[in-house]
């Protein structure tokens, strides 16, 4: 009678950690990066600007209690200088959206994005070992679609271009 009652013991375990591991999320997560602490989230720090002397210290404003400091980091306003935009004209910087806009738009073509690569997850999202394992399928996964950019570096550079940003050409 004990050995029947372990069988059935064992038997019920097995199943429940069977139906455990069949259990899907909608969304499937292919870094499967989650949080494991309560501390800060090291990509929401940003670090501040350098201190610069000025050339006269009579030209620095007035302290304002609460507001913004010359070495607060503005990373839209940089964006915006970094894209050739005037600093400080935030969203009215016309020639700035002209330049992005030259195109067209698409109206919600971030829902469509987001409901395009999820369906293409689903589709990638692991074979059944590495899901119940929770093995990291993200670069198999979009493999198809990444760019090897080695091979694009050096067709840019047999065509003539100038690639100022990319590391100088090994000579051997």
């Amino acid at each position: 009678m004990k050995a029947a009652w372990r069988a059935t013991l064992a038997g019920a375990a097995a199943l429940s950690l069977l139906l455990a591991g069949c259990g899907r999320n909608d969304d499937p997560n292919l870094m499967n990066i989650r949080k494991s602490s309560n501390g800060p989230d090291e990509f929401g720090i940003l670090p501040p600007k350098p201190l610069q002397m000025p050339e006269s210290l009579a030209s620095l404003p007035p302290p304002t209690p609460g507001g913004i400091n010359l070495t607060d980091p503005t990373p839209e306003a940089d964006a915006i200088t970094a894209l050739g935009g005037k600093p400080g004209a935030g969203g009215s910087d016309a020639a700035l959206v002209a330049q992005a806009t030259r195109f067209g738009v698409a109206s919600g073509i971030r829902s469509t994005l987001a409901a395009e690569d999820l369906e293409y997850r689903r589709n990638n999202d692991g074979r059944l070992l590495e899901r119940v394992f929770a093995v990291n399928v993200y670069f198999k996964a979009y493999a198809p679609q990444s760019l090897d950019q080695y091979a694009e570096l050096a067709r840019w550079r047999r065509l003539g271009a100038a690639t100022p940003s990319a590391p100088p050409q090994v000579s051997e």
